[in-house]
């Protein structure tokens, strides 16, 4: 697939010194830059689907009127946090 540019970004000198200071070995402002457009739209992607998630879920409430109480939610989210906790137990993060 061909690539393509994005359009220019004009900042100031001083962010761009900060930047320029914070750059790893062998990293360029253009790759810096990339990964960072990566990220945002990666996290972008998963904000739409969480609030669409959300929106189907109260959707469903609203048809239905079954709910769960919160600390039974609040109960659920924790044990996956341990689970996932046990799972990283060990590696180097």
């Amino acid at each position: 697939m061909k690539s393509s540019t994005l359009p220019v970004v004009r900042v100031e000198p001083e962010l761009r010194t900060q930047l320029e200071a914070l750059l790893r070995e062998d990293e360029t402002i253009s790759t810096f830059v990339a990964d960072a457009v990566r990220q945002a739209v990666d996290f972008r992607r998963v904000e739409a689907d969480f609030h669409a998630r959300g929106d189907a879920a109260w959707q469903q409430y609203q048809r239905d009127g079954i709910s769960r109480p919160a600390n039974e939610v609040f109960d659920r989210l924790q044990d996956r946090i341990n689970a996932r906790r046990r799972s990283l137990q060990g590696r180097d993060l």
